[in-house]
């Protein structure tokens, strides 16, 4: 009997000795009812096994919101992200191959109470105008900055300059969240590191090598837009991934969270991999304790 007591007494100090090291809050909500909109750094294309709801889409079984939903152990689940969105697609339908994706706020009810949102890069075509045009023109300077001056017109960097335009629309798409889900908490998802701080790897990210820091700065640009956007609304939350991704950018190797160039059966050129969605996954929640 006494050593009963003796060892029930040991574990009930333990459990209070963890229970005081863990840090203030760290309890996560439950949530019920979470719904995920977003492009294609949320929808995860090529990323294994791809949904087919619908196909053209290319939204992976794996991306973040399975990932997260799984983790918090939701109710209800719903994924209506889509490759190719933009602030647009929030409201409207958006054409996809071989159909339509429905307006991506059409998923939100009243008892919705968790959102997340990963949207802004394909505003004013910014993402794909800058992975279709760098890296043909690094040939014709290596070692310079080609495509930060080929988008620099009388001293404006015409791609920043659009991305200042996003900040107020993804305002405006948060703002119909509150609206449409009263009750959710609503989380607005910036864009995972890219290239590295320094250093290059032309074989997988072909940029010039003046370029990666300016890659950097757009990106930067980019998350601080949703962060501000984020902030005007005052009822959004921004989670940084691009600061916790160092060290998994397109350079990392075997620790890389971004495909480069390369079209392969696990990843989109220049999109997450697998271990990109679990990184983002895991940064997300631990932004819900």
């Amino acid at each position: 009997m006494r050593a009963r007591r003796s060892i029930t007494v040991a574990v009930l100090a333990a459990l209070t000795l963890l229970a005081s090291a863990l840090p203030a809050g760290a309890a996560t909500r439950h949530y019920s009812r979470y719904v995920a909109l977003g492009d294609s750094y949320t929808a995860g294309p090529l990323i294994p096994l791809p949904r087919l709801d619908p196909a053209g889409c290319f939204r992976s079984t794996s991306n973040y919101p399975a990932q997260l939903a799984f983790r918090l152990g939701v109710s209800s689940y719903t994924d209506v992200s889509c490759s190719g969105a933009d602030t647009t697609d929030m409201t409207s339908p958006q054409t996809i191959t071989f159909g339509t994706n429905a307006p991506q706020l059409d998923a939100l009810r009243t008892d919705t109470d968790l959102v997340t949102i990963g949207i802004g890069g394909n505003d004013g075509a910014v993402f794909g105008t800058v992975v279709g045009t760098c890296p043909s023109l690094r040939a014709s300077d290596p070692s310079g900055n080609p495509c930060q001056r080929h988008f620099t017109v009388d001293g404006v960097d015409t791609i920043k300059a659009e991305i200042e335009q996003t900040q107020a629309k993804i305002t405006t798409v948060l703002g119909e969240i509150h609206a449409r889900a009263p009750k959710a908490k609503v989380l607005a998802i910036g864009y995972p590191r890219i290239a590295p701080p320094s250093g290059t790897c032309p074989d997988v990210l072909p940029f010039a090598d003046g370029d990666y820091a300016w890659l950097n700065s757009v990106e930067e640009a980019l998350n601080t837009a949703i962060a501000k956007a984020a902030a005007d609304d005052g009822s959004s939350s921004y989670v940084d991934t691009f600061t916790p991704s160092l060290g998994h950018d397109a350079c990392a190797g075997a620790a890389a969270w971004i495909n480069g160039q390369s079209l392969s059966l696990v990843a989109a050129p220049y999109h997450p991999f697998l271990s990109g969605m679990t990184g983002m996954a895991g940064i997300i929640r631990a932004a819900l304790r």
